[in-house]
């Protein structure tokens, strides 16, 4: 069992009891999943082994896509797929999109609704101001990734950006963008904000509740070039399958208080948070999304549509600069581990699967809005 699913099989069942009626079905069936991962509840497989017959029984994953404990598999098939939509030679753009303060609780109690809208807003920015003749006029490829936490698993809603530094002009051909320099940030902050603020008009519940204020101060967004965007993918692949807080993170719990390590943002300086088991509860269950949410997406060269396009990109600039074509092998998932013996060190077979028992928690309790 990972030390987060002890913590939720110690305090989720009395914060379920005290605040279910304001949980959504996808926090409850996050508790579920991840408390059950690795556990009797979800059943497993017993392995023997063929040279000393010793047996071992290692317990099945939830799946959950919010769990530490697993997806590590799917983050690795992704980071391999992104690695194949590389351009050889391009220097690439890392993009963060954040927004006020005073729009993170309308968010977190609407993401279903407010979620894609920052996805849309600050991509289609992005690729308008990219198509401007006066900047790089032409069409980039991106890639979004959809963050909502701090180190600390604060609520902050978030779109990172990994954009090709050049695209495609009208005519099909190749621009190469400056190697610091994309776009204009402060324009783009000021789009995004008017595109957010736009989609948001057409869903009165959530604009009333936005202080008038948020659309007047500034909005941030940040760029920096990232060479080749290999590193970049790697640091969004980390956090692809996962809420923030890895398992390792968390040092130790008890009933009073949970305690995990952070790196402070400023400093670089590894620290030590403590939560009580309520609160820390509360700040993991604000990032669990709702299902079908798409956290992951591509826009201009980067879309599922223009994959030939992109292909014949990759090979016409890996002969001009006489580098080699990102790999065209179909990316492979990696099998599961195949447990050792722990006498003779010999793999072992697997010998028979046991079913899960009864979940502990049921959904059809789940009602009320999303969000705390």
């Amino acid at each position: 069992m990972s030390r987060l699913g002890a913590i939720l099989r110690a305090h989720a069942p009395a914060y379920r009891q005290r605040f279910q009626t304001r949980m959504s079905r996808d926090q409850l069936r996050a508790l579920r999943d991840l408390a059950a991962c690795h556990t009797p509840e979800l059943g497993g497989v017993r392995w023997q082994c063929p040279h000393c017959q010793q047996r071992a029984f290692v317990y099945r994953s939830c799946g959950n896509r919010h769990c530490p404990a697993c997806g590590h598999a799917d983050a690795q098939l992704w980071l391999q797929r992104q690695q194949r939509l590389l351009l050889p030679g391009v220097t690439y753009h890392l993009l963060t999109f954040t927004v006020p303060e005073a729009l993170r609780r309308p968010i977190r109690s609407h993401p279903r609704v407010a979620l894609p809208i920052l996805l849309s807003a600050a991509s289609s920015a992005l690729l308008d101001l990219c198509r401007d003749p006066r900047f790089l006029g032409a069409m980039p490829g991106l890639t979004a990734v959809l963050h909502t936490w701090t180190r600390q698993l604060i609520y902050h809603p978030h779109v990172h950006i990994l954009a090709t530094g050049g695209g495609l002009d009208s005519g099909g051909a190749w621009r190469e963008a400056a190697p610091n320099f994309l776009v204009p940030v402060r324009a783009l902050s000021v789009l995004f904000r008017a595109r957010v603020r736009d989609a948001l008009r057409l869903h009165p519940e959530i604009f009333a509740a936005i202080p008038a204020s948020v659309w007047r101060k500034p909005w941030v967004v940040h760029s920096k070039p990232v060479g080749a965007g290999d590193h970049a993918l790697a640091y969004l692949a980390r956090y692809l399958q996962r809420v923030a807080l890895a398992d390792s993170a968390i040092l130790r719990q008890d009933q009073h208080e949970v305690v995990f390590r952070f790196r402070d943002g400023d400093t670089g300086q590894s620290r030590t948070a403590r939560l009580t088991p309520e609160e820390f509860l509360r700040r993991f269950l604000q990032h669990v999304l709702p299902s079908g949410l798409r956290k992951v997406r591509h826009y201009g060269l980067h879309h599922s549509s223009k994959r030939k396009q992109l292909r014949l990109l990759q090979a016409q600039l890996a002969f001009l600069r006489q580098l080699p074509l990102p790999s065209a092998d179909k990316p492979v998932r990696a099998p599961a581990p195949t447990p050792v013996c722990p006498s003779c060190a010999t793999p072992m077979c697997p010998e028979s699967a046991l079913p899960s028992l009864p979940r502990w928690t049921p959904l059809a309790t789940a009602r009320g809005p999303p969000g705390l």
